[in-house]
């Protein structure tokens, strides 16, 4: 269930029953000579659709905008937000989403750099509801398989082979495969102490080998995504605090007087 397709009524009827919201979070910024701009919130759009259907819990629209500073001004089609911007978007969009009855939150990022604010988003919100829970799950590590699938050709990876396969897989027309050969550049960071920006550690805005990708790579990644977070979520629809404490017990002691 897309939330934006649905009316008021609806909303409010599938939020009595699941009480529940996913938040795609994504990226516009350059991925290469061989993939478009809009990779990263394409991912997480797509990906949050399949688990909407597969277990019923409405998708909030997509954040097509993140974090991107770290991709500096060297290529053309960056568009960022400042950290403290993206906080503050994810925090009024989960408050207004609180008022309307979800109480459950899974954020799905598909931004490496979102992690931080996202996070520091979750932090605020908490201490305001006390009966507000959040999960962020990022989608390149959220198991195992997937983490190993994302990092093995660069672990400082982007628009690689996993990413360029991944969109052969869910969003062609984003692809260009001509430019595939041109697209490689190794990973140079594998022994940095300093955080650089890519216009310092790549030539083209690519770390990895998208020259190896193929479509069928990319539709058993995103099959093992759907799969992965399908059962995060349905963990998360039942998930209890591990202990039933308010977070400010000040306001919750009987009065004295």
């Amino acid at each position: 269930m897309r939330w934006a397709d649905a009316t008021s009524a609806e909303i409010g009827e599938v939020l009595r029953n699941m009480g529940a919201a996913l938040l795609p979070v994504g990226a516009t910024e350059q991925h290469g000579p061989h993939l478009g701009c809009g990779t990263d919130f394409v991912i997480a759009e797509e990906l949050c659709a399949a688990v909407s259907a597969a277990t019923g819990v409405p998708m909030l629209p997509v954040l097509p905008y993140g974090c991107s500073l770290g991709h500096s001004r060297q290529w053309p089609g960056t568009i960022s937000l400042l950290p403290e911007t993206l906080m503050d978007l994810v925090e009024q969009i989960v408050d207004w989403a609180h008022s309307a009855g979800v109480l459950r939150v899974f954020i799905v990022n598909a931004h490496v750099t979102n992690a931080a604010p996202l996070r520091c988003a979750v932090e605020r919100l908490r201490a305001r509801h006390n009966d507000l829970m959040l999960a962020i799950v990022n989608t390149a590590t959220m198991t195992t398989r997937v983490r190993d699938a994302f990092c093995a050709d660069a672990e400082d990876w982007h628009a690689n082979e996993a990413e360029t396969s991944l969109m052969q897989a869910i969003s062609s027309a984003l692809v260009r495969p001509e430019l595939f050969s041109m697209a490689d550049d190794p990973d140079r960071t594998t022994s940095s102490v300093f955080i650089h920006p890519v216009n310092r550690t790549s030539r083209n805005g690519v770390t990895g080998r998208p020259s190896i990708s193929t479509l069928e790579r990319g539709q058993i990644l995103f099959d093992w995504m759907i799969e992965d977070l399908t059962d995060i979520v349905r963990r998360g629809l039942v998930e209890a605090p591990p202990l039933d404490v308010p977070y400010n017990p000040v306001n919750s002691r009987p009065s004295t007087l």
